[in-house]
């Protein structure tokens, strides 16, 4: 089994700080979800509807315990991969679609490939953050995006935007 990974009080706060009005304006796709604190965030902070894809049968349950039969609140348990297939075949769009993969494991570039399947799931103005490690950096930009990091100790999130002139 994976090691959980929470992220931290201070990572946590300046991604909802950073993200602002952002998180209310549309749907948040949190990927890698391990525990759901960053997809209960969101919800918290009025993120309509919220998914959490988690891969781990027990902590899908506990994800589904703690939401509380929430309608809006939802939990995918599949692989990642998988999870982004199933969501567009259904057009879920989403401001913010969040993925915090674990460390030492290979994701940033698989992220990077799927960027294409993760620009289906974002509304227009949406970001992709990736939080990751500083010795895992994210891999340079795909054409049609623009990237910004924080770092905050060892961990990093990056935040990708799809220029305006690919999305219209």
């Amino acid at each position: 089994m994976k090691e959980v990974r929470p992220t931290s009080g201070k990572v946590l706060q300046a991604l909802f700080n950073i993200l602002g009005d952002k998180v209310s304006a549309g749907g948040f796709l949190d990927l890698f979800a391990g525990t759901g604190q960053i997809a209960l965030e969101a919800w918290r902070r009025g993120a309509r509807p919220v998914v959490a894809v988690e891969v781990l049968r027990n902590r899908c349950e506990r994800l589904r315990e703690n939401l509380g039969g929430e309608t809006e609140l939802g939990v995918l348990c599949m692989d990642v991969r998988r999870a982004l297939v199933f969501l567009a075949k259904r057009k879920s769009l989403f401001a913010v679609v969040f993925a915090d993969p674990p460390y030492g494991n290979g994701w940033m570039p698989v992220l990077f490939e799927l960027q294409a399947q993760i620009t289906k799931l974002l509304l227009p103005g949406g970001l992709f953050v990736v939080e990751h490690s500083a010795r895992e950096p994210y891999p340079e930009t795909s054409p049609g995006w623009s990237a910004e990091s924080r770092t905050y100790g060892e961990t990093v999130l990056t935040f990708l935007r799809r220029d305006e002139s690919e999305t219209s």
